[in-house]
């Protein structure tokens, strides 16, 4: 999809790690949510509290997910899914845009 329609995006912003990962949350007529973001080159830790489908759109990342000890590699085009109530660590090679689903 390279579009959402009908919908609301907060004008407030989401800054993590001195602005180095950054998103806006959009809010849609059903009551569900996203946010649009981007990371810049980094290793990052996240907690989340809702399981997340996370949607790598373009860049290139290396994550390590819950219960593991092997890092994959996700390119522009592939995605993750992240357990609620879990961490996961993320280590950045470039630019990376990314669409998280709160499930």
């Amino acid at each position: 999809m390279k579009q959402f329609d009908n919908v609301t995006v907060e004008l407030e912003g989401n800054s993590y790690f001195d602005g180095a990962v950054t998103s806006r949350t959009v809010n849609f007529a059903d009551g569900s949510k996203k946010t649009l973001g981007f990371m810049l080159p980094g290793e990052y830790e996240f907690g989340t509290a809702e399981a997340e489908l996370m949607e790598i759109t373009s860049g290139t990342l290396d994550v390590k997910l819950p219960n593991s000890n092997e890092w994959i590699s996700i390119q522009g085009g592939e995605s993750f899914d992240v357990p609620a109530n879990s961490k996961f660590q993320v280590k950045v090679k470039m630019i990376t845009d990314y669409c998280c689903s709160y499930l």
